[in-house]
């Protein structure tokens, strides 16, 4: 048994890359650095949110979470324990008390299987029921999910895709799991189905104590349901921070970037952004430039930020952001003018 003090889940100085294969050979020419260096904790009964870009390696961190990805350095620490040092009985368990909900409902569920035996499969493998009471067990997770039982008899292709995010999630369920990875759980779903997705995650959190790692892109979703935050770019952690303060006050350029750019429904709020838009494009990782790797777009690169790579260091209490020039930053964004871009992201 764990302290109750201690995070139920902790990830130190993470590094994963792949290698670049060329030639008839294929020798390795190269190393793409999908993760550098990420470092992050979540206590039991908290919702952490994983925010960037497309490729910014969100989900190569889940996959390392989940130990479906080998880290090249670093931990992966659950309920104490080193993840990769557990052998095949401790994996058993791992894998239990862990699980994902995936982006696309239709392609992470069997087309060839109806949903309850989608859902019984995990129960009947582990033995988590004797055989006579999983049919029950089945009903009880998709009346949870907000199901009726008679989708136990339904395919995949005959529900929606909020039904089939359900399914879903009442798989990860059936387990009885302590953290749940969501990877873009409701990135494919249309916006009125992802509040009744973001809404039941909720639920489920209050009523089953569950802890969440959160993977998205939609700043107001993550912002609603996590309890801390932390923005990636290009494999590292660019700005951490509890869910409000970093809202509040972002102090990592690229941060305040991602805020200035939620849609704003009122139109002359348009004319007060001052922050810039990002110019150019997400450097490769298999060439990340020098020193800071967001300087070739940021307004306020110096010729420190080409040569030496910031620390992720705390502003103030639990926020902490990798920036030379974090003072400037955080100036800026709280000029009045400012005010109106945080209502973009209001919950």
């Amino acid at each position: 048994m764990t302290d109750a003090q201690s995070p139920l889940l902790q990830v130190e100085d993470l590094h994963v890359n792949f290698d670049i294969r060329s030639g008839f050979l294929q020798r390795v020419t190269g190393k793409i650095r999908a993760v550098s260096g990420v470092s992050f904790e979540i206590e039991k009964g908290k919702a952490f949110g994983l925010v960037g870009e497309s490729g910014c390696g969100k989900s190569t961190v889940a996959r390392a979470v989940l130990n479906l990805q080998e880290p090249s350095h670093g931990r992966v620490r659950f309920a104490g324990q080193d993840v990769a040092a557990l052998d095949a009985q401790g994996k058993a368990g791992f894998r239990r008390r862990v699980q994902a909900v995936f982006q696309d409902p239709y392609s992470s569920l069997n087309p060839r299987m109806k949903a309850g035996s989608i859902i019984a499969e995990p129960i009947a493998v582990h033995r988590l029921k004797p055989p006579g009471e999983i049919a029950g067990e089945v009903a009880r997770l998709l009346d949870i999910c907000g199901l009726p039982a008679r989708f136990a008899t339904l395919y995949p292709h005959e529900m929606s895709g909020g039904q089939r995010q359900r399914i879903g999630i009442a798989r990860a369920l059936a387990m009885g799991p302590e953290l749940i990875v969501c990877d873009e759980a409701v990135s494919a779903l249309d916006v009125s189905i992802q509040a009744q997705i973001i809404n039941l995650l909720e639920e489920l959190q209050r009523e089953l104590g569950l802890t969440y790692l959160f993977i998205g892109h939609d700043l107001s979703v993550v912002r609603h349901l996590c309890d801390d935050v932390a923005v990636m770019y290009l494999g590292q952690i660019a700005e951490s921070a509890p869910s409000d303060a970093l809202f509040s006050g972002p102090s990592h350029p690229y941060t305040q970037a991602l805020i200035d750019a939620v849609p704003n429904p009122d139109p002359d709020a348009e004319a007060n952004r001052i922050i810039e838009p990002l110019a150019g494009e997400v450097p490769s990782p298999a060439n990340p430039p020098p020193g800071c790797v967001f300087h070739p777009r940021c307004s306020f690169a110096t010729p420190v930020c080409t040569r030496d790579i910031p620390p992720l260091e705390p502003i103030e209490a639990g926020h902490m952001a990798a920036c030379w020039n974090v003072e400037a930053a955080r100036a800026r964004f709280a000029e009045p003018s400012n005010s109106t871009v945080l209502q973009g992201a209001e919950k």
